[in-house]
């Protein structure tokens, strides 16, 4: 799905930085010292190899990181840049008209998520990680008459800033291990 560049009344909402410079590092952070702990342990594993993996898993998470959520007069639409394939990340558009209501599920972990009902029955996931997610429920709300008030995003950002600190302990014992690795 394209965003119509053209609608300059288009309101459109990306993923959080914080969310996405705490994914990414958390991958890299889990990741690069993989193919050093190969080469030092004489893995059967090539570290060129992972080398080429790891690369590959950090452009797939990046094309996930690059949903955006754009609202105009005719709906809501999730849509992915031209470089991520359809068949990897496929998005989705939703007209005003067709939302019935706004409906909760409960997720594994206890966590509350909510997806935009159809008038045929079908199930939109509401983007929730989204900067200006408070902004983005309130256009919801006007363009939809459904009440909002109770729509909370599924992860704060103290959360990520608890993630983000870790992963930043992770990255200095990976400094710690690569040296170690290289001096074997």
């Amino acid at each position: 799905m394209t965003v119509n560049s053209a609608n300059a009344s288009a309101s459109i909402f990306r993923l959080s930085p914080l969310i996405r410079i705490t994914l990414l590092s958390l991958y890299v952070a889990l990741t690069v010292p993989l193919p050093f702990l190969a080469e030092a342990t004489a893995a059967p594993t090539p570290p060129a190899l992972l080398w080429v993996g790891i690369c590959i898993g950090f452009v797939g998470l990046y094309a996930v990181l690059t949903e955006r959520v754009v609202l105009d007069e005719q709906g809501i639409q999730v849509a992915y840049p031209v470089w991520v394939p359809s068949f990897f990340r496929k998005g989705w558009f939703l007209p005003w008209s067709e939302i019935k209501q706004i409906k909760p599920r409960s997720t594994g972990q206890g966590g509350l998520v909510y997806y935009f009902l159809s008038q045929d029955g079908k199930a939109y996931l509401l983007p929730m990680r989204v900067a200006g997610f408070a902004r983005l429920v309130n256009i919801v709300q006007a363009k939809t008459g459904i009440d909002t008030t109770d729509v909370r995003p599924l992860a704060q950002p103290w959360m990520y800033l608890i993630l983000l600190g870790f992963t930043l302990l992770l990255l200095l014992v990976d400094a710690w291990t690569i040296t170690t690795a290289l001096a074997i």
